[in-house]
């Protein structure tokens, strides 16, 4: 899988989430906006498929309320039985853009897929304490024991070193910005290895017999951007699987030399898990998504075919 969109002109597709909803795969991703006098700069896009290998772009979701004037990007997605009758429902948690410290999380629902009402608290979520700047970007959630777990990316308040924090807030809530506890009094995760520099972001959860997988963003854009993991028994506490990336950037040359990063886990009705993540060989002139297979070994997750 190759997937770009490349409706104004060069290729460019980041921040991968996917769900399995009304009977089709979606795919939701940041796109920018460049072309002509219709430049919004960062959006939405979507794309469905039926195999998760061949995309068909459909929609886009625009800029509509004055806090995403500036853009929002990096959807994590999630389907729940919360809409009319049990109906299930697609939540989409996105970030707003171009903010700086002020960048904060929002939170949208659909029942078609396409067509998503804002929640009118929006911004729903920024975290706070002394050891970050209140920015949050990067979202991604999980369901657990009656409780959705926001994971989120923010920065010191330097704003140089980048991390991860997490939240959680009841299933039944609404995800207003009164529903979200913050856990802990510093960052789940943040840069310690070489190879990570001064960022972890773009978290990407999934369940596998009962324990928790963290697949991370480690370093900025192509410096280079490379993919690690960590798991947790509890979804709070999170130790690293190794001391290297579970999914390096590219050799010279490859499609990925310049960057392989931020990721998102997608588990299957079968219980299958694909790792869709970003990467490009031009320092992020073009921005390309791809799927690599996961398998487990002694329960731990491999990598199958992560060219």
């Amino acid at each position: 899988m190759r997937f770009a969109d490349t409706d104004y002109g060069r290729p460019f597709a980041k921040d991968p989430a996917v769900v399995f909803f009304q009977g089709s795969y979606w795919l939701y991703y940041s796109m920018k906006v460049t072309s002509g006098s219709d430049a919004a700069g960062f959006s939405i896009g979507v794309a469905v498929s039926d195999d998760l290998e061949n995309w068909r772009k459909i929609g886009e979701i625009r800029p509509a309320r004055p806090e995403e004037a500036n853009g929002l990007c990096a959807p994590g997605a999630i389907v729940l039985p919360d809409g009319p009758g049990g109906a299930e429902r697609l939540h989409l948690f996105y970030q707003t853009y171009g903010n700086g410290p002020k960048d904060a999380l929002c939170h949208a629902w659909s029942d078609d897929g396409l067509t998503f009402e804002r929640n009118p608290e929006n911004p729903i979520f920024r975290p706070h304490g002394e050891w970050n700047v209140g920015r949050a970007i990067d979202a991604d959630v999980i369901a657990h024991q009656g409780r959705l777990y926001l994971f989120f990316a923010t920065r010191d308040p330097a704003m140089k070193i980048q991390m991860l924090g997490v939240a959680s807030a009841s299933l039944t809530s609404g995800f207003g910005r009164a529903a979200w506890t913050q856990h802990g009094d510093g960052p789940i995760l943040r840069p310690q290895l070489d190879w990570e520099q001064e960022c972890i972001e773009a978290p990407a959860l999934v369940e596998h017999n009962g324990r928790f997988f963290l697949f991370y963003g480690g370093a900025y854009n192509n410096c280079p951007q490379q993919i690690g993991c960590a798991v947790s028994d509890d979804l709070l506490t999170w130790t690293r699987l190794s001391e290297q990336p579970i999914l390096p950037n590219g050799l010279p040359g490859s499609w990925n030399a310049s960057e392989s990063g931020h990721p998102f886990a997608f588990k299957d009705r079968d219980g299958s898990v694909s790792l869709f993540f970003q990467g490009n060989n031009d320092m992020g002139r073009s921005w390309y998504l791809a799927r690599a297979g996961v398998t487990w070994s002694n329960g731990l997750p491999v990598i199958a075919n992560p060219e």
